[in-house]
């Protein structure tokens, strides 16, 4: 199967409609209306699940099934329908092959490209008359903000249990391994004073955080491991001693061993950092103090080479000439999730670069290219070769 089935300008024309509808996490309804409709438009058999509610969010998951037309096993396609911000009022700029953001926000490629792809190949195999047995659609939302849609995706009416999440940059990578990752949440307490008159009597919340996150190992760890502080939150002004300072940060690896105790030293560092403050309050001596709250975010993916889907993905690619390596990737995805709730899921790279930044971009070839990669899955799995 070659490329030129792909109706590119199609798949271009979609791409660059969905990314002009504004979608971040749990706003995503304007964008699944649109999908509603391309998918209603093929004869799937299209519902939402009730994820909306557990989120707080306007729609739940999108589902959908195309029936097949002949019988073999069922294949599982996803994508995701939100953004990060900024992402809204999305401009997007079209020079040849290139799709950029035009610089004040995201391009939305991730994951709207995703959710092209997976489009363009439902249309292409209708019209060419493919024969497929049944495909199984998710497209989910919050993905961006904790991987939530995938958590409360409704799967009982599904029978796919294995297939792709179309979520991830480089198109000649197949993401089978991903990290662990932890929330981390420090709520470092000091003492308030008054900052010009009794600074002695306090201990400053943000002196603390500071000493113990200059002593945090950050960022690149090791090949398997990250971490960081993203956001820190305290005082109230600027004559008061601050008392309180709130912190929020992640660390990820493929390693459970490494994730555990890269957390344990982020926290002694705090825990050490308070152990050197403290005043003289009448007989007894204040000290600064730590309260740590870690949570595991997602588990980590493992999905291996001889497996069945990413060996149809190898085989489907190299029909088409455009080979695919497997790999790991430092981020989550919803494939993370569904690893861990009975599917067999790889993360097929769609050619989005740059993500989460304004200048965000991707090859519409690049995107033809993974669309013809699972076309050609498909037709193999239809004809009985997988």
């Amino acid at each position: 199967m070659s490329t030129d089935l792909v109706a590119t300008d199609r798949l271009q024309g979609l791409f660059l409609e969905l990314v002009r509808i504004d979608s971040h996490s749990r706003k995503e309804r304007r964008v699944a209306e649109r999908l509603q409709g391309e998918l209603d438009d093929l004869g799937a058999e299209v519902w939402f699940d009730d994820a909306a509610e557990k989120v707080g969010g306007d729609t739940g998951n999108l589902l959908a099934r195309v029936a097949g037309t002949v019988d073999s096993e069922p294949l599982f396609l996803s994508a995701h329908m939100d953004t990060v911000v900024p992402g809204e009022g999305v401009r997007p700029i079209v020079d040849g092959d290139v799709i950029r953001s035009d610089g004040t926000t995201v391009l939305g490629g991730d994951d709207k490209s995703g959710l092209a792809i997976i489009c363009e190949v439902l249309r292409v195999l209708q019209e060419r008359e493919i024969p497929h047995g049944d495909l199984e659609i998710a497209f989910t939302i919050c993905e961006e903000i904790g991987l939530l849609g995938a958590k409360h995706l409704d799967i009982s009416g599904l029978k796919a249990r294995s297939g792709l999440v179309l979520d991830s940059d480089a198109p000649g990578y197949l993401f089978t391994r991903a990290p662990a990752a932890n929330h981390l949440e420090f709520v470092v307490h000091g003492l308030e004073a008054h900052a010009g008159m009794a600074p002695e009597e306090g201990i400053n919340a943000i002196q603390v955080a500071a000493e113990g996150i200059a002593a945090m190992r950050l960022g690149r760890i090791d090949v398997e491991t990250t971490a960081n502080i993203g956001t820190i939150q305290g005082g109230a002004a600027t004559n008061i001693v601050p008392n309180v300072v709130h912190l929020h940060g992640e660390a990820r690896s493929h390693d459970e061993a490494k994730l555990e105790a890269q957390c344990a030293a982020m926290q002694r560092c705090l825990e050490d950092a308070a152990a050197r403050h403290g005043v003289k309050r009448g007989d007894e001596i204040v000290r600064a103090s730590v309260e740590s709250r870690i949570s595991r975010s997602y588990e980590a993916m493992a999905v291996p080479d001889e497996s069945p889907i990413v060996q149809l993905v190898f085989r489907g690619a190299a029909a088409v000439g455009a080979p695919v390596t497997s790999a790991a990737m430092g981020g989550g995805c919803d494939a993370n999730i569904l690893n861990r709730r009975g599917f067999e899921v790889a993360n097929l790279g769609t050619g989005m670069q740059r993500i989460h930044t304004v200048h965000e971009w991707l090859r519409v070839s690049d995107m033809v290219r993974t669309a013809a990669v699972i076309l050609e899955m498909i037709r193999l799995r239809g004809a009985g070769l997988a």
